[in-house]
């Protein structure tokens, strides 16, 4: 992170003070973008507070510069890490990247045996989640919580996901499987313990191979660029009812 003077730690009581604005800047940011995170009470914030179950960003004199919650899914089988915010004054400073690097080993710490996942549509999101280890995966491959689902009913492409049976829309889902990390791990070990040098992933499952991007990020961010004009496009002929054709504006369920 370029700011030193910025502090980032896991949020507690003593912060919901901060909550109103918290709650008011993602509702703001969600109009300017026209998607976005869902609206969120501040009382929910002040929850997640409480729980010990999010990250706050302040700087050494005490002003709010980012925030970020946890919430678990199907039984705490899958987590995800929600309503990444950061005070417009401090964006582009790397704030995002620390924030999310706190959040997920919060995470991690909190459920050690949880599928870590995120539904987002911003590449800079998608860039920070693949560094942290995830992949991207299919819609399938995560919670079948019908409460997480609900929350894409305030999408303003709900009408595209529904369409396509909840099968994919023009989110990219990610996830960090801890079992399948561990995995790598020992693939990894056993390969240094024979002195075998693996240069490439090839001996690792091919699954997982495909879901690499890492080392070719601009062409998976092409992909995800006409993976939303081919979706699109789908809702506009369907007659409007999709992203497209709807007059009426909604806050977008992102989660990163």
């Amino acid at each position: 992170m370029e700011n030193k003077d910025i502090i980032v730690r896991a949020a507690s009581a003593d912060d919901k003070h901060y909550a109103k604005t918290v709650t008011d800047e993602m509702e703001a940011s969600a109009k300017a973008r026209g998607t976005g995170i869902a609206k969120r009470s501040p009382e929910y914030v002040q929850l997640k507070m409480d729980e010990g179950k999010a990250v706050i960003a302040l700087t050494a004199a005490g002003e709010w510069v980012g925030f970020c919650y946890i919430e678990a899914w199907g039984h705490e089988k899958f987590v995800a890490n929600s309503g990444l915010i950061v005070n417009p004054a401090f964006r582009g400073h790397g704030v995002a990247k620390a924030i999310k690097e706190k959040i997920f080993e919060l995470s991690r710490k909190k459920y050690p045996e949880a599928k870590i996942f995120g539904l987002t549509t911003g590449l800079a999101v998608m860039k920070i989640n693949s560094d942290l280890g995830y992949e991207p995966v299919t819609y399938s491959e995560l919670t079948d919580d019908e409460e997480f689902w609900k929350g894409c009913r305030s999408c303003v492409n709900f009408d595209v996901l529904t369409a396509k049976n909840r099968k994919n829309c023009l989110c990219t889902a990610m996830l960090y499987d801890p079992v399948e990390k561990a995995k790598e791990a020992e693939e990894k070990a056993a390969a240094e313990k024979n002195k075998l040098v693996i240069t490439t992933e090839g001996n690792m499952q091919e699954e997982r191979k495909k879901r690499k991007f890492k080392g070719n990020f601009s062409l998976f961010e092409r992909w995800v660029r006409y993976k939303k004009y081919v979706l699109l496009k789908a809702a506009r002929k369907g007659g409007g009812s999709g992203a497209a054709g709807s007059s009426k504006k909604r806050f977008f369920f992102g989660w990163l």
